[in-house]
């Protein structure tokens, strides 16, 4: 059974370069632009893999986190932000972020991360 990863971005092209690549790797991608969107689905499905931006419109990365551990959901994260030192400091503590990408972030880098979490 392949390997089902959420991409969260409220950006249109960030969202298709990570669904394409990761579509094309083998691996089962949903799509969300919204944290209220990324929420339903979280509830909805269960993922192996959630890649999220920091920064959302509604309901944002860190209110994502907060209530999928008050409701026991524990999925690996990998959070992704243009404003990296910020949010570095807000989230230290975080069990489920298992990774940090600055925006923008290298394609090979993304896939290589993605690859070593999910194989």
């Amino acid at each position: 059974m392949k390997s089902e990863i959420l991409v969260v971005d409220n950006q249109p092209g960030i969202r298709l370069l990570l669904s394409d690549v990761f579509t094309s790797k083998g691996y089962g991608v949903t799509v969300a632009q919204t944290g209220k969107e990324a929420l339903e689905k979280i509830y909805r499905k269960s993922f192996d893999l959630i890649i999220l931006d920091y920064r959302l419109p509604i309901i944002n990365g860190q209110e994502i986190i907060r209530r999928m551990e008050h409701d026991e959901i524990i999925v690996p994260i990998i959070l992704m932000s243009g404003l990296i030192e910020t949010f570095k400091r807000e989230i230290i503590n975080d069990t489920m972020i298992i990774e940090v990408i600055a925006k923008p972030f290298n394609i090979q880098d993304v896939c290589g991360i993605v690859k070593n979490l999910l194989n």
